[in-house]
């Protein structure tokens, strides 16, 4: 619900900004693309955490690689 109650509200001040450039009848046509169901993807909520672990598994990831070719080579 404030999902939506956002999306209005977005939506209310994008139309103010484009109402300066845009004709009535462009304004009306581009309300309608947007409120096509092609640009209404419901998505999973962002998950901060979970881009952090794979961040560090990622990072952990690189410097095993690294340690092991410096040893591979000598160099450690």
């Amino acid at each position: 619900m404030a999902r939506s109650r956002g999306r209005a509200r977005l939506s209310a001040m994008a139309r103010q900004a484009r109402h300066s450039r845009l004709s009535e009848e462009d304004l009306k046509r581009v309300e309608e693309y947007l409120a096509s169901p092609v640009h209404r993807v419901e998505r999973k909520p962002f998950r901060p955490w979970l881009l952090l672990f794979w961040l560090w598994v990622v990072v952990s990831a690189l410097g095993l690689f690294s340690w092991w070719l410096g040893h591979f080579y000598g160099l450690v």
